[in-house]
């Protein structure tokens, strides 16, 4: 294995106390004439954030239909429609996405199987002749050998597969009407027809819905993911849906206890690295228990408090039927639990691409106030308030914010991620 130098560059203040960024650094993270950056003050020193403005993720929902019944999923408490996307709609996206230099990631997910929609391969083809990186979401259970080699002919460069369990038993218990065995089949499959080498492509990435009943199973499903070569796994805690998985929950502690939020207030425990035994174990549970904020190699972990991961990313979701979304949560309407609280969130549609070119819903001035608002964060933390009737939707909070209101997200907290 060739060990490579940490990529660094310098930049330099001017007389007038300016900080200049060389080229590179700027153009790789959107620092245009114009933009406007978001510092904060950390105990190390100041974290520069990506500018609001700045297209570096889109999502994509290619088909709201699937051929699995989750217990996790949406669709528990949602009729979702039975639509592909249409030709025009992911030809405005195409026009929209050759307008960006660079060009943004593109990921296909969304609410149902992107395998389903039958130009998929095309559409990756596309997006990368665009010079995109593209991703996509699978439950793999329709990866056969054609639709592998056409994935890897259109220049895939990561296949995210959803395995919620290790065993036949474990996995059918979350993914009604899944075969595991079969799933397995067809990653392995995939691993044999695509390059070979340290690296190979396109990357294979493991995503985990973690919830009491699977958890026990997170150890051997990385070891699944060692077999088949994969070099990512995403973790996400399970978000209720419904109120019989309420109890599924594995984030209760953290959620209630405000001390566990860093703040100046708040108790601090800093540790090391150090051999993970059962002493570290004991150590990180204890101090979690009790509500400390937990530093580990100079890294603050509760960091991710009050943090959009979209708007960090740069991202913008567009549904099936072409609308736009400042994220994949608010792309549709659905109703979730957030402790023992039933909540509405409503769908915030930007504009739709047949109607407005992506750089003008993405440019359009009430998004990127909105995108600046949440980066900022000015709401109510009502994940571990929620004292009032303001809790139960995304329509206003007690900060006086009105729709749509992120208080209420989970994302927003470092519980729910998505790949």
């Amino acid at each position: 294995m060739m060990i490579t130098a940490k990529p660094v560059s310098w930049g330099e203040v001017d007389e007038s106390g300016r900080l200049i960024i060389p080229a590179e650094v700027a153009a790789r993270n959107g620092l245009k004439p114009g933009a406007k950056v978001l510092f904060e003050q950390e105990a190390q020193g100041v974290r520069l954030h990506q500018p609001v403005n700045y297209l570096a993720k889109l999502y994509i929902e290619p088909s709201s239909r699937c051929n699995l019944d989750c217990v996790t999923c949406m669709r528990n408490i949602w009729k979702a429609p039975d639509e592909i996307m249409a030709g025009p709609t992911f030809d405005w996206i195409i026009a929209g996405l050759s307008e960006f230099s660079p060009p943004p990631l593109v990921f296909f997910g969304g609410l149902g199987e992107p395998l389903l929609h039958p130009d998929l391969p095309e559409m990756i083809t596309r997006a990368k002749a665009l010079g995109s990186r593209v991703e996509l979401i699978t439950n793999g259970t329709i990866l056969t050998e054609r639709i592998s080699h056409q994935l890897i002919e259109a220049g895939l460069d990561v296949l995210w597969v959803s395995l919620d369990g290790a065993t036949p038993e474990s996995y059918a218990d979350v993914r009604l009407g899944a075969s595991l065995p079969k799933v397995l089949a067809n990653l392995k499959q995939f691993d044999r027809v695509r390059s070979k080498g340290h690296r190979p492509t396109p990357e294979i990435g493991i995503a985990f819905v973690a919830m009491q009943r699977n958890i026990h199973d997170l150890p051997a499903v990385i070891r699944i993911g060692q077999q088949l070569r994969a070099s990512h796994l995403s973790v996400s805690n399970v978000l209720p849906y419904t109120e019989a998985m309420c109890a599924e929950r594995l984030y209760d502690k953290v959620l209630n206890n405000i001390a566990f939020q860093p703040s100046p207030w708040g108790r601090q425990i800093s540790l090391p690295k150090m051999n993970p035994d059962g002493v570290l174990s004991q150590v990180f549970s204890q101090v979690m228990d009790k509500g400390w904020n937990i530093k580990f190699a100079g890294s603050n972990l509760g960091s991710t408090n009050d943090t959009c991961p979209f708007i960090e990313n740069g991202a913008m979701a567009i549904g099936w039927d072409g609308g736009a979304s400042p994220c994949l949560p608010l792309l549709h309407s659905h109703i979730s639990y957030v402790g023992s609280r039933k909540q509405t969130s409503h769908q915030y549609i930007i504009g739709n691409v047949a109607e407005k070119s992506l750089r003008e819903l993405w440019e359009a001035p009430d998004h990127q106030t909105y995108r600046q608002k949440v980066q900022g964060y000015e709401f109510a933390p009502c994940t571990f308030c929620g004292g009032c009737e303001l809790a139960y939707e995304n329509k206003e909070d007690c900060f006086g914010n009105e729709f749509p209101t992120c208080g209420n997200c989970l994302w927003s907290q470092g519980v729910i991620q998505c790949p």
